[in-house]
């Protein structure tokens, strides 16, 4: 019963960490397999050197920020969640939409960086790792903010990160072999439905802070639109589990309602509005090579 209510906590923290952390692991087996394939193994632990800049800062930024702002009580504390929920729900909609259109280029323009920085410096390759590395860290540690924000608490959040990094460097480095086949338009299908509705809570969660920040007190839109006191969708793991993945409230003001399917059924309609593309199914015969090819379009 313990495991089942620390899984149910770590729900959204595992789920982005296992989404951004395999979209680190992709870029690094692409840079590591085309580096392979060229003849230049020997500028391999460049691109660590540069990976590992990249997350060391990450975790700087991530803990001071998080000693920053909770400095903040009150009215600002309000400010500042309402302010990280809404801008976790921008950047997160907006990199799910991202991929699905780029994602095939991504292999072929990490090949033209990589060319083209050791051509300047072998230390450039160090650059190319860490801004690949970096963009998709800042993205995590931003949307593990607003987990937290969300009622994830520290422990579970750090053991759900934990979790998801360990499970996502696993696929990348079988993505690496070449020794797995793994349907990553799925993967990236269903993880981005998941975040889609990770981040309409966000949003919900970003409008009721801004409410309560402005003392907007309205009763046609402030009013619990429900309010359960008892049984699994009010206490225990069930409601742990839903706060934390989805945004769910046992009462919820009607505002924070309509916010969240004002953002999740148009957000819903662009995700599956475009027809299915070929099957993303890969087997990697040359090590990491077609991995950036096969996520989802």
């Amino acid at each position: 019963m313990v495991s089942v209510l620390i899984i149910s906590r770590m729900g959204s923290s595992l789920l982005i960490t296992l989404r951004e952390g395999l979209e680190i692991s992709l870029v690094l087996a692409i840079i590591a397999g085309y580096l392979k394939k060229t003849d230049r193994s020997d500028r391999i632990p460049t691109m660590w050197l540069g990976a590992g800049i990249a997350a060391v800062t990450c975790l700087i930024f991530g803990f001071a920020f998080d000693r920053v702002i909770g400095e903040f009580t009150g009215k600002w504390e309000q400010f500042i969640e309402g302010t990280i929920a809404l801008t976790a729900a921008a950047v997160l909609t907006w990199m799910i939409f991202w991929m699905r259109g780029h994602a095939r280029g991504i292999e072929s323009d990490l090949q033209q960086k990589i060319d083209s920085a050791i051509e300047r410096s072998p230390w450039a390759l160090v650059l190319v790792a860490f801004v690949a590395v970096a963009r998709e860290g800042f993205e995590t540690v931003l949307f593990l903010l607003g987990a937290a924000g969300s009622g994830e608490s520290g422990g579970s959040l750090l053991l759900g990160g934990f979790i998801g990094l360990a499970l996502s460097a696993v696929l990348g480095f079988a993505f690496y072999l070449g020794s797995e086949r793994i349907d990553l338009r799925s993967f990236f299908k269903w993880t981005g439905l998941l975040l889609i509705l990770f981040a309409a809570g966000l949003f919900a969660k970003g409008i009721h802070e801004f409410r309560e920040f402005f003392e907007l007190e309205a009763s046609w839109y402030s009013a619990p639109l429900w309010n359960i006191s008892s049984g699994p969708l009010a206490t225990g793991w069930t409601m742990d589990f839903l706060k934390g993945l989805f945004g769910w409230s046992p009462n919820p003001e009607r505002i924070r309602v309509a916010a969240y399917f004002a953002f999740l059924i148009p957000a819903l309609w662009f995700f599956y509005r475009e027809p299915p593309q070929r099957s993303a199914t890969v087997k990697l015969d040359e090590p990491a090579v077609h991995a950036g090819t096969a996520q989802q379009d």
